[in-house]
Protein backbone atom coordinates (compact mmCIF):
# COMPACT_ATOMS: atom_id res chain seq x y z
CA UNK A 1 0.00 0.00 0.00
CA UNK A 2 2.96 2.16 0.69
CA UNK A 3 4.52 1.81 -3.04
CA UNK A 4 1.01 2.45 -3.95
CA UNK A 5 0.71 5.62 -2.21
CA UNK A 6 4.13 6.48 -3.76
CA UNK A 7 3.71 5.89 -7.38
CA UNK A 8 0.32 7.56 -7.21
CA UNK A 9 1.99 10.54 -6.35
CA UNK A 10 4.79 10.71 -8.69
CA UNK A 11 2.30 11.97 -11.82
CA UNK A 12 0.69 14.63 -9.37
CA UNK A 13 4.54 15.64 -7.88
CA UNK A 14 6.12 15.55 -11.49
CA UNK A 15 3.14 17.88 -12.59
CA UNK A 16 3.70 20.42 -9.25
CA UNK A 17 7.55 20.41 -9.96
CA UNK A 18 6.81 21.21 -13.64
CA UNK A 19 4.26 24.05 -12.74
CA UNK A 20 6.76 25.34 -10.39
CA UNK A 21 10.06 25.61 -12.24
CA UNK A 22 7.86 27.99 -15.78
CA UNK A 23 6.61 29.35 -12.31
CA UNK A 24 10.37 30.15 -11.32
CA UNK A 25 11.04 30.72 -15.27
CA UNK A 26 8.43 33.72 -15.35
CA UNK A 27 9.76 35.66 -12.21
CA UNK A 28 13.08 35.37 -13.66
CA UNK A 29 11.89 37.23 -16.79
CA UNK A 30 9.62 39.46 -15.23
CA UNK A 31 12.69 40.36 -12.55
CA UNK A 32 15.09 40.84 -15.68
CA UNK A 33 12.30 43.49 -17.57
CA UNK A 34 12.06 45.01 -14.02
CA UNK A 35 15.84 44.96 -13.27
CA UNK A 36 16.21 46.66 -16.99
CA UNK A 37 13.28 48.99 -16.47
CA UNK A 38 14.76 50.14 -13.28
CA UNK A 39 17.97 50.48 -14.24
CA UNK A 40 17.04 52.63 -17.05
CA UNK A 41 14.55 55.05 -15.14
CA UNK A 42 17.33 55.58 -12.30
CA UNK A 43 20.15 56.48 -14.63
CA UNK A 44 17.97 58.98 -16.50
CA UNK A 45 16.67 60.35 -13.37
CA UNK A 46 19.99 60.79 -11.48
CA UNK A 47 21.59 61.90 -14.86
CA UNK A 48 18.75 64.76 -15.11
CA UNK A 49 18.87 66.03 -11.41
CA UNK A 50 22.69 65.64 -11.08
CA UNK A 51 23.39 67.29 -14.49
CA UNK A 52 21.55 70.49 -13.21
CA UNK A 53 23.24 70.60 -9.52
CA UNK A 54 26.08 70.70 -11.83
CA UNK A 55 25.08 73.27 -14.21
CA UNK A 56 23.62 75.49 -11.09
CA UNK A 57 27.53 75.17 -9.85
CA UNK A 58 29.14 76.14 -12.86
CA UNK A 59 26.89 79.13 -13.42
CA UNK A 60 27.90 80.54 -9.91
CA UNK A 61 31.57 79.67 -10.48
CA UNK A 62 31.21 82.16 -13.07
CA UNK A 63 29.48 84.24 -11.84
CA UNK A 64 33.04 84.51 -9.09
CA UNK A 65 35.18 84.65 -12.62
CA UNK A 66 33.37 87.45 -14.10
CA UNK A 67 33.29 89.40 -10.67
CA UNK A 68 37.16 88.97 -11.04
CA UNK A 69 37.56 90.06 -14.33
CA UNK A 70 35.62 93.72 -13.76
CA UNK A 71 37.86 93.94 -10.78
CA UNK A 72 40.77 93.42 -12.18
CA UNK A 73 39.75 95.88 -15.20
CA UNK A 74 38.53 98.66 -13.17
CA UNK A 75 41.42 98.43 -10.63
CA UNK A 76 43.58 98.90 -13.83
CA UNK A 77 41.49 101.74 -15.25
CA UNK A 78 42.48 104.66 -12.89
CA UNK A 79 46.52 104.16 -13.19
CA UNK A 80 46.64 105.43 -16.83
CA UNK A 81 45.15 108.83 -15.57
CA UNK A 82 47.08 108.80 -12.19
CA UNK A 83 50.56 108.64 -14.14
CA UNK A 84 49.28 111.08 -16.76
CA UNK A 85 49.66 113.57 -14.43
CA UNK A 86 52.26 112.46 -12.68
CA UNK A 87 54.74 115.54 -12.38
CA UNK A 88 58.07 113.84 -12.68
CA UNK A 89 56.97 111.95 -16.06
CA UNK A 90 55.83 114.72 -17.42
CA UNK A 91 59.26 116.81 -17.25
CA UNK A 92 60.95 113.43 -17.92
CA UNK A 93 59.13 113.82 -21.51
CA UNK A 94 59.66 117.34 -21.54
CA UNK A 95 62.97 118.00 -21.42
CA UNK A 96 63.64 114.10 -22.91
CA UNK A 97 65.66 113.32 -19.58
CA UNK A 98 64.34 109.63 -19.08
CA UNK A 99 67.39 107.88 -16.94
CA UNK A 100 65.17 107.23 -13.33
CA UNK A 101 61.71 106.50 -15.74
CA UNK A 102 62.08 103.06 -16.02
CA UNK A 103 62.51 102.67 -12.38
CA UNK A 104 59.35 105.15 -11.44
CA UNK A 105 57.55 102.85 -13.56
CA UNK A 106 59.18 99.69 -11.61
CA UNK A 107 57.68 101.13 -8.78
CA UNK A 108 54.36 101.85 -9.61
CA UNK A 109 54.18 98.61 -10.65
CA UNK A 110 54.99 97.15 -7.69
CA UNK A 111 52.67 99.06 -5.55
CA UNK A 112 49.93 98.23 -7.69
CA UNK A 113 50.13 95.05 -9.27
CA UNK A 114 50.05 95.78 -12.98
CA UNK A 115 51.27 93.33 -15.28
CA UNK A 116 53.40 95.84 -17.32
CA UNK A 117 53.43 99.98 -17.64
CA UNK A 118 55.14 101.98 -20.81
CA UNK A 119 55.75 105.44 -21.24
CA UNK A 120 55.96 106.37 -24.75
CA UNK A 121 56.89 109.66 -26.33
CA UNK A 122 54.92 111.60 -28.98
CA UNK A 123 56.33 109.52 -31.94
CA UNK A 124 55.36 106.41 -30.24
CA UNK A 125 58.97 105.07 -29.66
CA UNK A 126 59.77 103.76 -25.88
CA UNK A 127 61.70 105.40 -23.33
CA UNK A 128 60.34 103.38 -19.79
CA UNK A 129 59.05 100.69 -19.20
CA UNK A 130 58.80 97.86 -16.55
CA UNK A 131 60.57 95.88 -19.00
CA UNK A 132 64.01 96.87 -19.71
CA UNK A 133 64.15 94.89 -22.81
CA UNK A 134 61.44 96.41 -24.45
CA UNK A 135 62.94 100.14 -24.09
CA UNK A 136 63.51 101.62 -27.84
CA UNK A 137 60.73 99.67 -29.12
CA UNK A 138 58.29 101.67 -31.60
CA UNK A 139 54.57 101.19 -31.08
CA UNK A 140 53.28 104.13 -33.32
CA UNK A 141 50.72 101.67 -35.57
CA UNK A 142 49.06 100.10 -31.98
CA UNK A 143 45.89 100.03 -31.49
CA UNK A 144 46.70 101.55 -27.67
CA UNK A 145 48.99 104.50 -28.71
CA UNK A 146 46.71 105.56 -32.02
CA UNK A 147 43.79 105.78 -29.84
CA UNK A 148 44.76 107.10 -27.07
CA UNK A 149 46.17 110.34 -29.10
CA UNK A 150 42.88 110.99 -30.54
CA UNK A 151 40.93 110.51 -27.15
CA UNK A 152 41.61 112.69 -24.26
CA UNK A 153 40.01 110.30 -21.95
CA UNK A 154 41.79 106.73 -20.90
CA UNK A 155 41.12 104.20 -23.41
CA UNK A 156 40.90 100.51 -23.37
CA UNK A 157 42.40 98.70 -26.23
CA UNK A 158 42.69 94.45 -26.83
CA UNK A 159 45.82 93.66 -29.22
CA UNK A 160 47.65 90.16 -29.81
CA UNK A 161 50.81 89.45 -28.87
CA UNK A 162 54.29 88.32 -30.24
CA UNK A 163 53.51 84.87 -28.32
CA UNK A 164 49.85 84.31 -29.46
CA UNK A 165 48.28 85.81 -26.68
CA UNK A 166 46.39 89.21 -26.17
CA UNK A 167 47.47 92.18 -24.28
CA UNK A 168 45.13 93.72 -22.59
CA UNK A 169 45.99 97.69 -21.92
CA UNK A 170 44.30 101.20 -20.70
CA UNK A 171 46.61 104.00 -22.21
CA UNK A 172 46.25 107.63 -21.87
CA UNK A 173 48.08 111.08 -23.84
CA UNK A 174 50.49 113.09 -21.30
CA UNK A 175 49.10 116.22 -21.94
CA UNK A 176 50.83 119.62 -20.58
CA UNK A 177 50.49 122.95 -21.63
CA UNK A 178 48.17 121.88 -24.56
CA UNK A 179 50.56 119.90 -25.78
CA UNK A 180 50.97 116.18 -26.55
CA UNK A 181 54.07 114.63 -24.99
CA UNK A 182 53.29 110.93 -25.16
CA UNK A 183 51.43 107.95 -24.35
CA UNK A 184 51.07 105.88 -20.69
CA UNK A 185 50.55 102.32 -21.21
CA UNK A 186 49.24 100.04 -18.54
CA UNK A 187 48.71 96.42 -19.02
CA UNK A 188 45.97 94.03 -16.99
CA UNK A 189 47.49 90.86 -15.88
CA UNK A 190 44.29 89.09 -16.71
CA UNK A 191 46.47 85.93 -17.92
CA UNK A 192 46.94 85.51 -13.91
CA UNK A 193 43.46 84.70 -13.58
CA UNK A 194 43.26 82.38 -16.44
CA UNK A 195 45.71 80.28 -14.48
CA UNK A 196 43.87 80.08 -11.43
CA UNK A 197 41.14 78.97 -13.55
CA UNK A 198 43.10 76.21 -15.33
CA UNK A 199 43.18 74.75 -11.58
CA UNK A 200 39.35 74.47 -10.91
CA UNK A 201 37.72 74.38 -14.15
CA UNK A 202 37.59 71.96 -16.81
CA UNK A 203 37.60 74.72 -19.99
CA UNK A 204 36.73 78.72 -19.99
CA UNK A 205 36.75 81.05 -22.62
CA UNK A 206 36.54 84.83 -22.59
CA UNK A 207 34.73 85.96 -26.16
CA UNK A 208 34.95 90.00 -27.27
CA UNK A 209 31.90 91.53 -29.29
CA UNK A 210 32.63 89.95 -32.09
CA UNK A 211 33.20 86.38 -30.65
CA UNK A 212 36.04 86.02 -30.77
CA UNK A 213 38.02 83.92 -27.56
CA UNK A 214 40.62 86.52 -25.64
CA UNK A 215 40.89 84.50 -23.02
CA UNK A 216 41.01 80.68 -22.62
CA UNK A 217 42.28 77.81 -20.33
CA UNK A 218 43.34 76.13 -23.53
CA UNK A 219 45.47 78.27 -25.33
CA UNK A 220 44.86 76.61 -28.79
CA UNK A 221 41.60 78.32 -28.34
CA UNK A 222 42.85 82.36 -28.50
CA UNK A 223 42.01 84.43 -31.44
CA UNK A 224 38.94 81.58 -32.80
CA UNK A 225 35.66 81.99 -32.69
CA UNK A 226 33.95 79.59 -30.19
CA UNK A 227 32.77 77.03 -33.47
CA UNK A 228 36.17 76.69 -34.31
CA UNK A 229 37.85 76.37 -30.72
CA UNK A 230 35.52 73.30 -30.34
CA UNK A 231 36.27 71.72 -33.64
CA UNK A 232 40.11 71.59 -32.67
CA UNK A 233 40.50 68.28 -31.65
CA UNK A 234 41.92 65.51 -32.81
CA UNK A 235 39.73 62.27 -34.07
CA UNK A 236 38.88 59.54 -31.91
CA UNK A 237 40.04 56.15 -32.82
CA UNK A 238 36.90 53.66 -33.05
CA UNK A 239 37.64 52.09 -29.83
CA UNK A 240 37.76 55.62 -27.69
CA UNK A 241 34.32 56.41 -29.18
CA UNK A 242 33.04 53.17 -28.31
CA UNK A 243 33.96 53.97 -24.88
CA UNK A 244 32.80 57.53 -24.82
CA UNK A 245 29.34 56.18 -26.51
CA UNK A 246 29.37 53.85 -23.55
CA UNK A 247 29.96 56.12 -21.20
CA UNK A 248 27.33 58.39 -22.24
CA UNK A 249 24.86 56.06 -23.21
CA UNK A 250 21.56 57.23 -21.07
CA UNK A 251 22.82 60.77 -20.80
CA UNK A 252 20.99 63.44 -22.32
CA UNK A 253 22.07 65.35 -25.24
CA UNK A 254 25.55 66.59 -24.84
CA UNK A 255 26.20 70.52 -25.57
CA UNK A 256 29.31 70.02 -26.74
CA UNK A 257 32.78 67.90 -26.97
CA UNK A 258 36.12 69.44 -25.66
CA UNK A 259 38.95 66.86 -26.25
CA UNK A 260 36.95 64.33 -26.81
CA UNK A 261 34.80 64.65 -23.79
CA UNK A 262 31.39 65.42 -23.83
CA UNK A 263 30.79 68.25 -21.72
CA UNK A 264 27.75 71.19 -20.41
CA UNK A 265 28.00 74.27 -21.99
CA UNK A 266 27.14 77.67 -19.91
CA UNK A 267 27.43 80.97 -20.97
CA UNK A 268 27.48 84.36 -18.55
CA UNK A 269 27.44 88.21 -19.97
CA UNK A 270 29.99 90.19 -19.07
CA UNK A 271 28.87 93.97 -18.66
CA UNK A 272 31.95 94.70 -20.04
CA UNK A 273 32.04 95.92 -24.24
CA UNK A 274 30.15 93.07 -24.62
CA UNK A 275 32.11 90.38 -23.19
CA UNK A 276 31.13 87.08 -22.61
CA UNK A 277 32.37 84.12 -20.72
CA UNK A 278 31.73 80.40 -21.62
CA UNK A 279 32.35 77.31 -19.08
CA UNK A 280 32.39 74.01 -20.09
CA UNK A 281 31.97 70.88 -17.30
CA UNK A 282 32.29 67.63 -17.93
CA UNK A 283 29.67 65.09 -16.76
CA UNK A 284 32.55 62.75 -14.80
CA UNK A 285 31.20 63.59 -11.85
CA UNK A 286 27.10 63.68 -13.01
CA UNK A 287 28.73 59.91 -13.96
CA UNK A 288 30.49 58.50 -10.77
CA UNK A 289 27.81 59.97 -8.69
CA UNK A 290 25.05 57.94 -11.15
CA UNK A 291 27.15 55.03 -11.61
CA UNK A 292 27.44 54.70 -7.97
CA UNK A 293 23.66 54.75 -6.75
CA UNK A 294 23.20 52.42 -10.03
CA UNK A 295 26.23 49.88 -9.08
CA UNK A 296 23.83 49.72 -5.52
CA UNK A 297 20.61 48.93 -7.66
CA UNK A 298 22.64 46.40 -9.73
CA UNK A 299 23.86 44.52 -6.89
CA UNK A 300 20.44 44.18 -5.38
CA UNK A 301 19.05 42.70 -8.01
CA UNK A 302 21.99 40.71 -8.72
CA UNK A 303 21.49 39.09 -5.44
CA UNK A 304 17.85 38.65 -6.49
CA UNK A 305 18.52 36.92 -9.76
CA UNK A 306 21.38 34.88 -7.47
CA UNK A 307 18.66 33.85 -5.13
CA UNK A 308 16.10 33.00 -8.21
CA UNK A 309 18.80 30.46 -9.42
CA UNK A 310 20.33 29.43 -6.44
CA UNK A 311 16.33 27.85 -5.83
CA UNK A 312 15.94 27.07 -9.42
CA UNK A 313 18.55 24.70 -8.99
CA UNK A 314 18.18 23.60 -5.68
CA UNK A 315 14.33 22.38 -6.32
CA UNK A 316 15.71 20.41 -9.06
CA UNK A 317 17.80 18.54 -6.80
CA UNK A 318 15.55 18.01 -3.88
CA UNK A 319 13.03 16.36 -6.34
CA UNK A 320 15.36 14.08 -7.15
CA UNK A 321 15.73 12.57 -3.92
CA UNK A 322 12.19 13.70 -2.60
CA UNK A 323 10.88 10.03 -2.33
CA UNK A 324 13.30 8.92 0.06
CA UNK A 325 14.56 12.07 1.95
CA UNK A 326 11.16 14.20 1.18
CA UNK A 327 11.06 15.01 5.48
CA UNK A 328 14.00 16.05 5.99
CA UNK A 329 14.40 17.97 2.27
CA UNK A 330 11.12 20.05 3.10
CA UNK A 331 12.83 20.88 6.11
CA UNK A 332 16.35 21.98 5.05
CA UNK A 333 14.54 23.95 2.60
CA UNK A 334 12.72 25.28 4.48
CA UNK A 335 16.17 26.61 6.78
CA UNK A 336 17.22 27.74 3.74
CA UNK A 337 14.28 30.17 2.37
CA UNK A 338 14.55 31.37 6.50
CA UNK A 339 18.55 32.46 5.60
CA UNK A 340 17.18 33.84 2.21
CA UNK A 341 14.97 36.04 3.48
CA UNK A 342 16.93 37.02 6.08
CA UNK A 343 19.66 37.65 3.64
CA UNK A 344 17.27 39.68 1.42
CA UNK A 345 16.08 41.79 4.24
CA UNK A 346 19.38 42.53 5.13
CA UNK A 347 20.08 43.72 1.91
CA UNK A 348 16.95 45.74 2.13
CA UNK A 349 18.01 47.38 5.12
CA UNK A 350 21.35 48.24 3.65
CA UNK A 351 19.59 49.68 0.71
CA UNK A 352 17.58 52.10 2.95
CA UNK A 353 20.57 53.23 4.74
CA UNK A 354 22.15 54.22 1.41
CA UNK A 355 18.89 56.15 0.06
CA UNK A 356 18.77 58.30 3.49
CA UNK A 357 22.33 58.96 3.17
CA UNK A 358 21.98 60.07 -0.57
CA UNK A 359 18.79 62.62 0.75
CA UNK A 360 21.03 63.91 3.53
CA UNK A 361 23.46 65.02 0.90
CA UNK A 362 21.21 67.03 -1.12
CA UNK A 363 19.40 68.42 1.94
CA UNK A 364 22.81 70.02 3.43
CA UNK A 365 23.70 71.23 -0.18
CA UNK A 366 20.43 72.69 -0.23
CA UNK A 367 21.26 74.40 3.25
CA UNK A 368 24.61 75.35 1.81
CA UNK A 369 23.13 77.33 -0.99
CA UNK A 370 20.47 79.43 1.15
CA UNK A 371 22.76 80.07 3.88
CA UNK A 372 23.75 83.62 2.41
CA UNK A 373 20.30 84.59 2.10
CA UNK A 374 18.80 83.75 5.16
CA UNK A 375 22.09 85.32 7.22
CA UNK A 376 20.97 88.35 5.13
CA UNK A 377 17.25 88.50 6.11
CA UNK A 378 18.58 87.57 10.05
CA UNK A 379 20.91 90.52 9.94
CA UNK A 380 17.42 92.91 9.44
CA UNK A 381 16.05 91.61 13.24
CA UNK A 382 19.08 91.06 14.80
CA UNK A 383 19.64 95.18 14.07
CA UNK A 384 16.36 95.99 14.94
CA UNK A 385 16.72 93.84 18.79
CA UNK A 386 20.19 95.72 19.29
CA UNK A 387 17.97 98.84 19.33
CA UNK A 388 15.48 98.20 20.77
CA UNK A 389 18.16 96.92 23.66
CA UNK A 390 19.95 100.16 24.15
CA UNK A 391 16.44 101.83 24.39
CA UNK A 392 16.06 99.64 26.77
CA UNK A 393 18.74 99.89 29.23
CA UNK A 394 18.27 103.64 28.99
CA UNK A 395 15.48 103.46 29.93
CA UNK A 396 15.58 101.22 33.03
CA UNK A 397 18.60 103.60 34.16
CA UNK A 398 16.26 106.50 33.93
CA UNK A 399 13.55 104.24 36.08
CA UNK A 400 11.11 104.27 33.32
CA UNK A 401 10.25 100.18 33.46
CA UNK A 402 6.96 100.38 32.21
CA UNK A 403 8.17 101.88 28.71
CA UNK A 404 11.12 99.49 28.82
CA UNK A 405 8.75 96.50 28.87
CA UNK A 406 7.20 97.10 25.44
CA UNK A 407 10.69 97.42 24.14
CA UNK A 408 11.39 94.07 25.67
CA UNK A 409 7.68 93.19 23.92
CA UNK A 410 8.89 94.02 20.37
CA UNK A 411 12.45 92.13 20.83
CA UNK A 412 9.71 88.96 21.86
CA UNK A 413 8.18 90.22 18.52
CA UNK A 414 11.02 89.89 16.67
CA UNK A 415 12.42 87.11 18.06
CA UNK A 416 8.87 85.45 16.73
CA UNK A 417 9.65 86.86 13.36
CA UNK A 418 13.18 85.50 12.94
CA UNK A 419 11.50 82.13 13.86
CA UNK A 420 9.22 82.89 10.74
CA UNK A 421 12.10 83.84 8.79
CA UNK A 422 14.03 80.29 9.44
CA UNK A 423 10.28 78.90 8.50
CA UNK A 424 10.90 80.17 4.88
CA UNK A 425 14.24 78.03 4.04
CA UNK A 426 11.54 75.95 1.34
CA UNK A 427 10.58 79.15 -0.26
CA UNK A 428 14.21 80.06 -1.28
CA UNK A 429 15.06 76.54 -2.54
CA UNK A 430 12.24 76.11 -4.93
CA UNK A 431 9.13 78.32 -6.28
CA UNK A 432 6.41 79.02 -4.72
CA UNK A 433 4.95 77.84 -1.36
CA UNK A 434 2.11 76.40 0.80
CA UNK A 435 1.88 79.98 2.32
CA UNK A 436 -0.08 81.74 -0.48
CA UNK A 437 -2.93 83.60 0.75
CA UNK A 438 -4.67 86.91 0.20
CA UNK A 439 -2.81 90.07 1.79
CA UNK A 440 -3.58 93.58 1.93
CA UNK A 441 -0.96 95.48 0.69
CA UNK A 442 -1.35 98.01 3.22
CA UNK A 443 -1.23 95.79 6.07
CA UNK A 444 2.12 94.77 5.22
CA UNK A 445 3.55 98.07 4.89
CA UNK A 446 2.40 98.94 8.35
CA UNK A 447 3.78 95.17 9.76
CA UNK A 448 7.32 96.31 7.84
CA UNK A 449 7.35 99.82 9.10
CA UNK A 450 6.56 98.24 12.86
CA UNK A 451 9.71 96.48 12.22
CA UNK A 452 12.10 99.05 11.05
CA UNK A 453 10.90 101.71 13.74
CA UNK A 454 14.18 101.50 15.58
CA UNK A 455 15.67 102.67 12.45
CA UNK A 456 13.34 105.02 11.25
CA UNK A 457 13.84 106.53 14.96
CA UNK A 458 17.66 107.01 14.96
CA UNK A 459 17.62 110.28 13.55
CA UNK A 460 14.89 112.67 12.41
CA UNK A 461 13.13 111.45 9.09
CA UNK A 462 10.12 112.70 7.26
CA UNK A 463 8.09 109.70 6.37
CA UNK A 464 5.12 110.51 4.05
CA UNK A 465 2.79 107.73 3.44
CA UNK A 466 0.38 108.09 0.27
CA UNK A 467 -2.10 104.92 1.01
CA UNK A 468 -5.90 104.45 0.25
CA UNK A 469 -8.62 103.94 2.11
CA UNK A 470 -9.86 100.78 0.59
CA UNK A 471 -7.78 97.61 0.34
CA UNK A 472 -5.54 96.69 -2.11
CA UNK A 473 -5.41 93.09 -2.35
CA UNK A 474 -2.80 90.41 -3.71
CA UNK A 475 -2.59 86.85 -3.49
CA UNK A 476 0.95 86.66 -2.20
CA UNK A 477 2.94 85.17 0.87
CA UNK A 478 2.84 87.59 3.83
CA UNK A 479 6.09 86.98 5.42
CA UNK A 480 8.36 87.18 2.31
CA UNK A 481 6.24 90.53 0.85
CA UNK A 482 7.39 91.69 4.21
CA UNK A 483 10.88 90.93 3.71
CA UNK A 484 10.58 92.99 0.09
CA UNK A 485 8.94 95.82 1.96
CA UNK A 486 11.99 96.14 4.72
CA UNK A 487 14.73 95.82 2.19
CA UNK A 488 13.05 98.99 0.19
CA UNK A 489 12.89 100.69 3.37
CA UNK A 490 16.98 99.69 4.67
CA UNK A 491 18.10 100.84 0.86
CA UNK A 492 16.12 103.86 1.12
CA UNK A 493 17.32 104.61 5.44
CA UNK A 494 20.57 103.71 4.01
CA UNK A 495 20.87 105.99 1.01
CA UNK A 496 19.86 109.19 3.09
CA UNK A 497 22.43 108.99 5.73
CA UNK A 498 23.94 111.33 3.95
CA UNK A 499 21.40 113.75 3.54
CA UNK A 500 20.60 116.91 5.64
CA UNK A 501 16.85 116.88 5.82
CA UNK A 502 16.47 112.82 4.63
CA UNK A 503 12.76 112.49 3.74
CA UNK A 504 11.25 108.54 2.65
CA UNK A 505 7.88 108.92 0.48
CA UNK A 506 5.91 105.78 -0.01
CA UNK A 507 2.87 105.41 -1.90
CA UNK A 508 0.49 102.53 -2.11
CA UNK A 509 -2.04 102.32 -5.45
CA UNK A 510 -3.93 99.95 -7.41
CA UNK A 511 -4.86 99.93 -11.26
CA UNK A 512 -4.50 96.82 -13.34
CA UNK A 513 -1.94 95.93 -11.03
CA UNK A 514 -1.20 96.82 -6.91
CA UNK A 515 1.80 98.79 -7.03
CA UNK A 516 4.36 100.16 -4.22
CA UNK A 517 7.03 102.85 -4.45
CA UNK A 518 9.54 103.95 -2.02
CA UNK A 519 11.24 107.07 -2.90
CA UNK A 520 14.10 108.69 -1.00
CA UNK A 521 15.82 112.03 -1.67
CA UNK A 522 19.57 110.67 -1.46
CA UNK A 523 22.09 110.73 -4.53
CA UNK A 524 20.65 107.95 -6.33
CA UNK A 525 21.83 104.67 -7.50
CA UNK A 526 25.18 105.27 -9.26
CA UNK A 527 24.99 101.66 -11.76
CA UNK A 528 21.18 100.49 -12.49
CA UNK A 529 22.42 97.82 -14.58
CA UNK A 530 24.20 95.95 -11.93
CA UNK A 531 21.79 97.10 -9.01
CA UNK A 532 19.58 93.47 -8.78
CA UNK A 533 23.11 91.16 -9.24
CA UNK A 534 23.80 89.18 -6.09
CA UNK A 535 26.93 90.55 -4.28
CA UNK A 536 27.00 93.74 -5.88
CA UNK A 537 26.88 96.57 -3.31
CA UNK A 538 27.83 99.88 -2.82
CA UNK A 539 28.15 99.75 0.84
CA UNK A 540 31.15 99.51 2.70
CA UNK A 541 32.40 95.88 3.54
CA UNK A 542 30.68 94.23 6.63
CA UNK A 543 27.40 96.79 5.95
CA UNK A 544 25.58 95.07 3.36
CA UNK A 545 26.07 91.69 1.21
CA UNK A 546 24.54 92.25 -1.74
CA UNK A 547 21.89 90.17 -1.82
CA UNK A 548 18.72 92.31 -0.42
CA UNK A 549 17.81 93.36 -3.79
CA UNK A 550 18.47 90.39 -5.66
CA UNK A 551 16.37 88.42 -3.57
CA UNK A 552 13.33 90.89 -3.66
CA UNK A 553 13.84 90.99 -7.01
CA UNK A 554 13.33 86.87 -6.99
CA UNK A 555 10.70 86.73 -4.45
CA UNK A 556 9.00 89.82 -6.80
CA UNK A 557 8.85 87.07 -10.00
CA UNK A 558 7.63 84.00 -7.75
CA UNK A 559 4.66 86.36 -7.08
CA UNK A 560 4.00 87.12 -10.50
CA UNK A 561 5.34 90.76 -10.45
CA UNK A 562 8.26 92.79 -10.81
CA UNK A 563 10.62 95.28 -8.68
CA UNK A 564 12.11 98.05 -10.71
CA UNK A 565 14.13 101.25 -9.86
CA UNK A 566 15.18 104.50 -11.60
CA UNK A 567 16.47 107.94 -10.49
CA UNK A 568 14.42 110.86 -10.02
CA UNK A 569 16.06 114.36 -11.10
CA UNK A 570 14.15 117.66 -11.05
CA UNK A 571 12.27 120.41 -9.59
CA UNK A 572 11.15 118.25 -6.53
CA UNK A 573 14.86 116.87 -6.07
CA UNK A 574 16.70 113.74 -7.09
CA UNK A 575 16.62 109.97 -5.13
CA UNK A 576 15.61 107.01 -6.17
CA UNK A 577 12.11 105.24 -6.85
CA UNK A 578 12.11 101.10 -5.67
CA UNK A 579 8.47 100.16 -7.33
CA UNK A 580 7.20 96.87 -6.82
CA UNK A 581 4.50 95.30 -9.11
CA UNK A 582 2.05 92.76 -8.36
CA UNK A 583 -1.24 91.07 -9.86
CA UNK A 584 -4.42 92.08 -7.63
CA UNK A 585 -6.34 89.39 -6.26
CA UNK A 586 -8.62 87.58 -8.18
CA UNK A 587 -10.45 85.11 -5.61
CA UNK A 588 -12.29 83.44 -8.69
CA UNK A 589 -8.79 82.17 -9.75
CA UNK A 590 -7.70 81.58 -6.17
CA UNK A 591 -7.70 77.58 -6.93
CA UNK A 592 -5.67 77.94 -9.93
CA UNK A 593 -3.15 80.06 -8.46
CA UNK A 594 -2.69 77.66 -5.61
CA UNK A 595 -1.85 74.86 -8.32
CA UNK A 596 0.49 77.26 -10.35
CA UNK A 597 2.11 78.26 -6.74
CA UNK A 598 2.60 74.12 -6.39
Amino acid sequence: MQDEDISSASPESGRAGSAGRWGLRAIIAALLVLAVGTIWFTNSWLSSRFSENVRVRTELRSALYTGNILSELQRTSVVPQLLARDPALISALMGNDFSGTSARLISAQKEIAASSIRLLDASGRTVGSTDRNLIGTNYVREPFFVEALRSKDTVFTVSASPQGAYEFAYSRAVVADGRTLGVVVVGADLTRLVRSWAGISDAIAVTDSEGVIILSTEPRWRGLTLPEALAVRSAPSAITRAFQVTADWASSPVDAYVKGKAVMQAETRIPFRGWKMISFTTYESVRERVNAVLALVIMGFAILLAAAFYLLSRRAQVESAAYMRESADLRALNQRLTREIAERERVQRELRVAEQTVQQSSKLAALGEMSAGVSHELNQPLAAMKTYLAGARLLLQRGRAEEALSSFQRIDDLVERMGAITRQLKSYARKGGEAFEPVDLRVALSSALVMMEPQLRNRTIKLQRNIPRYPVMVYCDRIRLEQVIINLLRNAIDAIKSVRDPAIEITVSSGSHAFLSVRDNGPGVSDLEKLFEPFFTTKKPGEGTGLGLAISSGIAADFGGRLTAHNVEGEAGQGAVFELELPLHDPRRKAGAQLAAE
